[in-house]
This record gives structure tokens, C-alpha cells and sequence, in this order.
């Protein structure tokens, strides 16, 4: 007569055993980014844990300056940033780029393939930064095996298509002073939303990247900065910045929209 498996043997504490290990990996890999949020619903249970080792790939270190994907490439994959910032441009047939966004750590890229199954824009490090890659097809095969993972995943994409539109429709019309409120707002309510400092924090992007996201020359993006500065909303240090007047920029921007 065989002997019987002990506790640490039988299969389903073996599971359990490797479901914790996954979950417990998958926090702190994800502590300060958007697969927290995507690998993380509410409420999963075990089985359902165990799911999400088919998501994460592989993570990826992309060089300041270097592309994580072009446009034109096949669309394969969404990367969530993990450490580190990115600018999405197009570049025009006549060369002229034009930057359509940025991308801090705890948000994702990639998304804009979606729909013709190949990236319409560059991605290009900021700085140094890291992604983890997750697979298009696994994430699907996932989503349709837990729910609430897929819904998850529709709110994030919701939340990414209403930001970008919302920030674009509004710099059409707003004067250079009320779009650089626009824009320090915005991303000092990203930042807080992520668990950074929302009052103060270093700009990644060049003057000249925020002016081509904004519509704006770099004489008229450098005005405005030093006119915040000396009106006391904020203070600049070459790239860091620290808002000392939340509420007077939030004027500057309720202006345009009432």
C-alpha cells in the first residue's frame, strides 16, 4: 500500500500554494502601475487568480529616446509603464511631428492598435524607463474566462479614450494661459490619482514637446511658465515645478469653461 501524500503534496494545495505565489508576485510587480488595476479586480477568487498567469509576458527596458513601437508596426501587445514616462507623436508627410500625448508610470500604451491591428503613433522614452508586455490575444482569452477582468480593462480603455478626447477638444478653443493650466492640472490630478505628489514633481517632456502637444510655439509655452512664476502660481526650476496656487490655476482654467 503506497503511502498517502502529505498535506504539501496533494494537488490542490500545490494550486493554492502557486496561486498565492502568483498574486503575491503580481503585487509587487504592479504596486505602482495600471496592472495593479488590470491584474487586481475586486473580488477574484482563487481559480480565478490563477487566470492571470497567462497575462504578463515579459517586461521590456526602453532607453531615453528610443522607441517602444513605431507606427505602421503590427499591433501585438499593451504595455503598461512601469517605471518611467512616454510621448506618442505622428509624424506628417512633410516631417513635421507632432506629440499626441504623454504617458507617466501606472498608465497604459499600445491601445491606439487596437483598432486596425497596427500602432498609429511612435511611443518614445522620456527617460529610461520599463514596461511589462502583455499579449493582446492573452488578454482576450483572459477577459472571456473572468469577467471582471474584462471589465476592468473596458473602464481603463474608457477612462484613457475620455481623457485624451476631453483634453483635445478643449485646447482647441482655450487661450496659451488656460491651456498650460489645462495641461499642469491634468497632470497633477494623474499623478495624485497614482499615489505621487500632485503640487510638485519634475516635467519629463521638453517645453518645446509641451508646446507641440498643446498647439503652442516654445516662445508662447515659455511666456506662460513665466508668467505662473511671477504671478506666484508656481515656482520653476529648470524642470521642476511646484505649484504654490492649485486654486488660481483652477480659475484660470473655469474661465474658458464657463
Amino acid at each position: 500500500m503506497s503511502k498517502p501524500a502529505s498535506l504539501d503534496e496533494r494537488p490542490e494545495f500545490a494550486r493554492a500554494r502557486q496561486t498565492q505565489m502568483t498574486l503575491s508576485d503580481l503585487k509587487v510587480a504592479c504596486a505602482n502601475c495600471n496592472l495593479r488595476e488590470i491584474c487586481l479586480p475586486a473580488g477574484l477568487n482563487p481559480a480565478e487568480l490563477a487566470q492571470l498567469d497567462k497575462l504578463v509576458n515579459t517586461r521590456k527596458k526602453i532607453k531615453r529616446g528610443d522607441a517602444l513601437y513605431r507606427s505602421g508596426e503590427p499591433f501585438d501587445a499593451i504595455y503598461a509603464v512601469k517605471v518611467g514616462s512616454f510621448k506618442s507623436r505622428v509624424t506628417y508627410e512633410d516631417g513635421r511631428d507632432q506629440v499626441t500625448g504623454f504617458s507617466m508610470a501606472g498608465e497604459i500604451l499600445g491601445m491606439d492598435g487596437i483598432g486596425q491591428e497596427k500602432h498609429n503613433c511612435d511611443a518614445i522614452a522620456l527617460e529610461d524607463s520599463e514596461v511589462c508586455c502583455i499579449p493582446y490575444t492573452r488578454l482576450e482569452e483572459c477577459s472571456r474566462e473572468v469577467a471582471a477582468l474584462g471589465r476592468h480593462f473596458h473602464k481603463v480603455m474608457s477612462r484613457e479614450i475620455v481623457r485624451e478626447s476631453g483634453v483635445m477638444m478643449l485646447l482647441g478653443v482655450m487661450r496659451a494661459e488656460e491651456r498650460l493650466a489645462a495641461f499642469l492640472l491634468n497632470l497633477s490630478q494623474r499623478l495624485a490619482a497614482r499615489g505621487f505628489s500632485p503640487l510638485e514633481f519634475h516635467l519629463r517632456p521638453t517645453r518645446e514637446e509641451i508646446g507641440s502637444y498643446l498647439g503652442m510655439k516654445l516662445e508662447t509655452v515659455s511666456r506662460a511658465f513665466s508668467k505662473f512664476a511671477a504671478d506666484g502660481l508656481i515656482a520653476v526650476d529648470q524642470k521642476h515645478i511646484r505649484i504654490l496656487d492649485v486654486n488660481a490655476l483652477r480659475d484660470i482654467y473655469a474661465h474658458h469653461v464657463h
